[in-house]
Order: C-alpha cells, then structure tokens, then sequence
C-alpha cells in the first residue's frame, strides 16, 4: 500500500515536503505524531492524527505517538490567541496513562509486530537537559528570524489583544525541533506528521535535522478539518466529542457522527474509517439515489463507535435510537443506563413530582390531569387512552384508572409519557 497515495485519495494531505513519498517507497520507515496531553481522554480532534499513524501502520511502516509531557507544560503557541495554564508532572502523568488506553484501540503495539507502534514522552529526554546544555547544542542552529518568520509567532505578535509571546511560547518550536531530532537519532525517525498548523514547528524540525547532523528529514501535515457550515469540528453545545465515555457517552458520540451533514459525512467518512474507496464509493452512489435513507452517516457512525468503543456499545446506541420516535419497547428502555437515558430525553418537556405520590400507586388520570399539566382535563385524558394514544415507558396504557407506583420507575426515578403521536414528556420523582 501506498501510505501517500492512500492519504490522498482520502483527502488527509494539505501539504508534503519534497521527497517524502519516494522516501517511503524505498522501504519501512518510521514517523510520529505528537499528542499534547492536556487532558486524560482524546477528543476527535484528535483523532486526524490517529488515523494517520493507523494508515501509516497499515502501509507497513512502523508509527511513533509521541506524547508531549514536556512540551505539555509549555503550551504551543500555534493558533491559540493567548498562553495556556501550564500542566504539573502528576497530571501529566495521569493524563498519558488513559490516553495510552485509547491509543491501544488503533494501533497494533504488539512486541512481536516487527513494525509494533511506540509510545514516547518527551519529558524522558527533555527532564534531565539543562537549559545550558539545549541552548549550546539546539538554539546555535536555529536563528531568531527564522523563528520569528513562523506564521504562529507572527500571527500572535500581531494580534490586536496585545497579549504578546512569552519566551516560554517562543521557545516551543525549538524544543518540539529538538524532539524530531531525538527520535531521528534513536529511533530512526525521518518523517513528522501532523495538522497543517503544525507545519512551522515541523520544519523547524528538519531542518534542525539537516543543519546539525546533515540528516534528510520529511514532514506532511493534514488540514484541518471543518464543517461544512463553517462551524469547529468536534464541538458541541455541551462542548468537545471526547473518546473517553465519562465525559462523551457511547450514545451520544454515535450521535453526533450520526447527525453530521452530507457535505461533512462524505468527507469524514475517508478520514475517520478505514473503509475502502470502492465500498466508499459504494457509499456515496446508495446515498445520491436515497440521500433521505443516509447511508454514509449510518455507516460512518458505525464505524468510528465501533472503534473507538465497541461493537456491543454500538448496538446499544442503535437501539437507544430507536425509542424515541421507533417501536423499541418498554424492555429497551429499561435497559438504559441513566446517561444515556437523560441524553435521548434531553430537551423534552420535564415534570418533577414528589416520590411520595408514589407511596400506595396513583391512577395514571391523576398524575398526568392533575399533578401535571400534560393534559389539561381528565375528560381529554379519559378520551386519549381509550382511543389508544397515551403511552407509558412505550407501553400503551389500556386504561385510564391504571394505578402508577414505583414499579414504573426507569432508573429509580423517571417515567417517560407518550401523549398522541407527536408529545413527549419525562416525569422526573424526587
């Protein structure tokens, strides 16, 4: 396979160096990626980068992940507007430990692999370097106005906030150059890839490469990936799309993807899969004879829930899906976990009722006509149920004088109410 090649067809190459994909077709190679370790899951931001050491993997190159607990407590200065909070080293820690764990979901780290993918933390080299030392042998190769040239450094010492650049920001190309030129001399490293606002950072690295050992060093960069509608990918209402399910769960990620736009789902789905371009092709015809079906979105969501939790997680979106608007039944519902639960609910017309009413039952009549406003007469309610419209937790409720007790309960504490075809609602007992 053609690591290049099948990056663009799949459209994840914004710019290359020259040289790099007669590089790669000489025979395995070695590149990485940096993941900045601000936090202990991944979101599918970075998931770009991922996908690249994925494919490179598959092409039968050995991929680095390389994670950034030095150059973490930094901050990198490439399109952020001003200095973030720096990280202390137990944070740092944690935070690599689980994004480790994720990591594990796409690539192959088996020692027998002879092409196993490697975790590295540049605070293994960089914590006993003295600052001495790194400015004698790094700062003398690299000028000031080369590094002031970089567009990250410029576009923030010209931004109309006055924030300026501390030293500490300004020195962040110098040690993530530093970090290429470890990894070409120990591990055989000769490519950096990354996002496109990472191609300053990774020129500085080969060329740090070719003026202090006179190496031959690559960089290819992805661009960065947006929505149609010109919003930031990755970003909800609630905030990022992380992998971690505690802070995104399963239902709501197979969601979001899901939920993406045509233009979006035709891109993503080269991107963030590892599908082939004729069953992606496949794809895209099904989807322009039955856009209304979305073949790609269902496929796309699929396929990255699958990856990145599990096929048994998948399944259990699909039919948490469904019981909104399906014919999932009261048993599915029961099954919901409260999370997932509250997030297929969310946005529905609440109620919050005293537990106690539940103390001795109460008939469906006087909860829904009386303790709340869902129908507005019991005569309209009595009409409702016996035409069949008025459901509990999916079932059809056959009588209007049904008593209602904790039994009722979907995790101890809600009722969900069907009321004609198109009125949801979620009783919620304190």
């Amino acid at each position: 396979m053609n690591f290049v090649e099948e990056l663009r067809w799949r459209g994840m190459i914004h710019d290359i160096m020259p040289g790099t994909e007669e590089h790669l077709l000489k025979g395995a190679s070695s590149a990485y990626v940096g993941i900045d370790p601000t936090a202990d899951s991944l979101h599918i931001g970075h998931l770009v980068g991922v996908m690249m050491l994925r494919h490179f993997q598959r092409a039968g190159h050995r991929p680095i992940a390389l994670i950034g607990g030095a150059t973490g407590m930094i901050g990198d200065p490439s399109l952020k507007s001003q200095e973030r909070n720096l990280l202390d080293e137990d944070t740092l820690k944690k935070n690599q430990e689980g994004i480790q764990k994720q990591l594990e979901k796409f690539l192959d780290f088996d020692a027998n692999n002879p092409k196993a993918a490697q975790l590295v933390n540049n605070y293994e080299w960089m914590k006993n370097y003295s600052f001495l030392n790194f400015i004698r042998d790094v700062g003398k190769h690299i000028t000031v106005n080369y590094m002031m040239s970089k567009d990250s450094v410029k576009k923030r010492l010209s931004s109309e906030s006055n924030v300026g650049m501390s030293f500490t920001e300004f020195s962040y190309q110098l040690l993530q150059g530093y970090d290429f030129l470890h990894l070409y001399k120990n591990y055989d490293c000769k490519l950096q890839m990354g996002g496109s606002d990472q191609w300053g950072n990774i020129t500085t690295g080969t060329d740090l490469i070719r003026r202090s050992v006179s190496g031959e060093a690559y960089g290819l960069v992805c661009p960065l990936i947006t929505k149609a509608d010109g919003g930031k990918f990755g970003k909800t209402e609630s905030g990022n799309v992380w992998l971690d399910r505690r802070y995104t769960s399963p239902y709501k990620f197979y969601q979001f993807w899901l939920n993406v736009s045509d233009a979006d789902a035709e891109k993503y789905i080269k991107i963030f899969t590892s599908l082939g371009q004729d069953e992606i092709q496949a794809l895209l015809e099904e989807q322009a004879a039955a856009p209304h079906l979305r073949p790609i979105q269902k496929r796309l969501a699929q396929e990255v829930t699958c990856m990145v939790h599990s096929e048994e997680d998948y399944q259990a979106a699909l039919e948490a899906s469904g019981i909104l608007f399906g014919n999932a039944t009261s048993e599915a519902l029961k099954k919901l976990d409260e999370e997932t639960l509250l997030a297929i609910f969310d946005g529905l017309p609440r109620f919050e009722i005293s537990k106690k009413e539940l103390e001795g039952g109460i008939k469906a009549l006087d909860l829904l006509a009386e303790k709340t406003n869902i129908f507005p007469s019991k005569a309209e309610m009595k009409k409702m149920t016996a035409s069949g419209g008025v459901g509990i937790n999916k079932e059809k409720l056959e009588a209007f004088d049904t008593i209602i007790d904790a039994s009722s309960l979907l995790n101890d504490k809600y009722i969900y109410i069907q009321k004609g075809k198109k009125n949801y609602f979620l009783l919620i007992f304190k």
